[in-house]
């Protein structure tokens, strides 16, 4: 329910420019306004974000300085621009529509690795995600990707075709809900589907095939790459005769066993960007020797989607525990 404030001394118009939309920003403005006991609104623009908060001059001093320190930390904020304006006398504090009517400066976040939180959805049999391929939340999944148009809307996203069904609406209108306003937010009632696929493509891995998946980010082409005829195969029919190709290993534990690993290196791999991290190799593994080619790094990253995860599960696939995904990005 709104928070009903007393009369307001006076009033802050703040608007942040950058990577400020999909990250769960208005979510976080609405808790520590309403935390706070002032009024206002906070909104997406085509240009940003933009709150206009009423309270006493000691309350928006702490509410712009705890703006800066607590925001989501995958947020990025670029430009800071703070006004007084002329109190309303407002009663209570919400989250408008999203204005379209500036111009289009804002940044939209690139994909974001899956989150803990739904990480552990996904292997949970008592929850409705289990197993879901296409689960996330504000801390999480594709934004660059699916984006058509901005500001970062569900309608301006390749989802608006999916309507929500009842649950995830709910969740998707809770402020104080991970997935308020989780633009991609599906489940497996309303949202798109896989049937069987992702037992085929492990099987087909297992038999040196190559597989084509459609990810976040584009296409990937993924072989064993302890299979040194499927790596073969592949770079024929690629034309990339030598250029290395990029590891997906299944867990941290499994890039261990592989690779010389520094804590710097760690905290890249684990980190939200999911990067490709370059290592050092230990010797005698059974990759194979053409994944590299003359390299003397291999270019490995961890999962980052669900799809990912689900590929990798030792309890889904049999024997796959080990298994290195070769990837070669495509959009």
């Amino acid at each position: 329910m709104p928070l009903i404030a007393q009369r307001a001394a006076q009033r802050q118009r703040i608007t942040l420019r950058g990577a400020v939309q999909g990250v769960g920003f208005r979510p976080f403005v609405y808790r520590l306004a309403t935390e706070m006991a002032l009024t206002g609104w906070v909104l997406n623009s085509s240009a940003g974000l933009v709150v206009e908060v009423e309270g006493s001059a000691e309350q928006l001093a702490n509410f712009e300085r705890r703006l800066e320190l607590e925001r989501p930390k995958a947020s990025v904020v670029t430009v800071h621009e703070s006004t007084r304006i002329t109190p309303e006398n407002s009663t209570h504090f919400e989250i408008l529509a999203s204005d379209n009517d500036a111009g289009k400066s804002v940044n939209v976040l690139p994909d974001l690795a899956t989150c803990e939180d739904c990480r552990e959805e996904l292997f949970d049999p008592a929850n409705r995600r289990f197993e879901y391929p296409f689960t996330n939340c504000t801390n999480c999944g594709p934004r660059y990707t699916i984006v058509v148009d901005i500001p970062y809307d569900r309608p301006n996203i390749t989802m608006r075709e999916f309507v929500l069904c009842a649950a995830c609406r709910e969740k998707y209108e809770n402020p104080r809900d991970r997935r308020f306003h989780a633009q991609p937010d599906a489940c497996p009632v309303c949202g798109p589907k896989l049937d069987g696929a992702i037992e085929d493509a492990a099987e087909a891995l297992r038999q040196g095939e190559i597989v084509v998946l459609k990810g976040i980010g584009g296409f990937q082409l993924l072989v064993d790459a302890r299979n040194a005829a499927a790596v073969a195969r592949l770079r024929q029919r690629k034309h990339r005769e030598e250029k290395p190709f990029a590891l997906m290993m299944p867990s941290l534990e499994t890039a261990h066993e592989y690779c010389e690993i520094s804590p710097a290196e760690v905290q890249l791999l684990e980190s939200q960007a999911a990067p490709i991290v370059l290592l050092r190799p230990k010797l005698a593994t059974d990759i194979a020797w053409n994944v590299a080619h003359c390299s003397p790094y291999l270019g490995v990253m961890l999962p980052y989607s669900p799809l990912h995860h689900l590929s990798v599960a030792e309890d889904l696939l049999i024997n796959f525990e080990h298994l290195l995904l070769l990837c070669i990005f495509r959009c």
